[in-house]
């Protein structure tokens, strides 16, 4: 009889969005967290949902946790508890109106979902982890040695619905980028798919062969873990709700580039960073600052296992 005989069972969990990185890296992050804490193996699913609503599912067991986020995971979850009955099935973000095809709901705090079953955290989850920091930094090594310190991660997102990176907005951020080329700050500029192709173009125009700044423009292996881990100051533009959580739970000085319009309910969201010690607005001068690392997700992690620990108990 082999050693496997006597392995614990694995878990199964999948993680169904749309597939798009800021939605799917939600469910996905919380997944990997909850994976870190569990008392036996698991594996872990990407289902995505296409735009014809054509899903393929794994080949393999059944989940024993469902984890969605977007709205292209909401209609699957009442098809999927009747497939699989024994799941636990947890959505991130506000089901809209859904709220009891789900065990449980996480739910940022913004935006002020108020269920007996939801649990709501600071920001989303995301899939920042040390361990990820350290290989993303060793993976782009040699490109990080030819930037000297200090150095500054530059996270451009675009176009949300509350906020518009105008002409005069652009004109904002590469004036203040200049200035802290001025102050010897070496520069690691990333765009999203966000950020319009005029933006991004002025953007090449003026940083790409900069010396002492390393543009990336999508092309080639994504920098950006390797961009949160190797800066002494992290910048983002205010509508970006998971690049300032993310940057947040790396432990870094954090500052906002305004945009053009109004937060909303994200004001909210702001404010609780800027109350964690994380995030200050850029008036020109660079600051050094500490804080306890921003580990939200961790703690999503440890309570959905105990609500999904105390169903299955309830069950038997």
């Amino acid at each position: 009889m082999t050693d496997s005989a006597f392995s614990p069972p694995l878990y199964t969990i999948w993680v169904v969005s749309d597939g798009r990185r800021g939605i799917e890296n939600q469910a996905l992050g919380l997944a990997e967290a909850v994976s870190e804490q569990l008392d036996r193996p698991v594996t872990i699913h990407r289902v995505i949902v296409r735009k014809d609503r054509y899903v393929t599912l794994p080949s393999s067991a059944a989940p024993d946790l469902w984890i969605g986020c977007g709205r292209a995971a909401i209609p699957l979850a009442r098809k999927h508890a009747q497939i699989f009955p024994d799941a636990y099935f947890v959505y991130v973000q506000d089901p809209r109106g859904r709220y009891d095809d789900f065990d449980l709901i996480i739910a940022p705090d913004h935006d002020r979902v108020r269920k007996g079953h939801t649990l709501t955290m600071l920001g989303s989850p995301n899939r920042i982890r040390q361990s990820q920091l350290d290989a993303a930094r060793d993976q782009f090594a040699d490109q990080i040695e030819h930037l000297s310190e200090p150095r500054a991660a530059i996270l451009i997102g675009g176009d949300s619905k509350r906020f518009k990176l105008s002409t005069e907005i652009a004109d904002y951020l590469i004036e203040r980028l200049e200035g802290l080329v001025k102050q010897d700050v070496s520069l690691m500029i990333t765009v999203s798919r966000r950020t319009s192709a005029d933006v991004q173009k002025r953007l090449a125009e003026t940083f790409k062969d900069r010396p002492g700044v390393w543009f990336y423009d999508g092309e080639g292996a994504n920098p950006y873990f390797a961009f949160l881990a190797a800066a002494d100051w992290i910048f983002v533009t205010e509508e970006s709700t998971n690049m300032l959580v993310e940057a947040a739970t790396v432990g870094k000085p954090v500052y906002a580039l305004p945009m053009q319009g109004t937060p909303g309910k994200f004001g909210y969201l702001h404010a609780a960073l800027e109350g964690h010690g994380a995030l200050r607005p850029y008036l020109g001068h660079l600051e050094r600052w500490t804080y306890p690392r921003l580990a939200e997700t961790e703690r999503m992690a440890r309570l959905l296992i105990k609500n999904w620990q105390a169903a299955r108990e309830e069950a038997c």
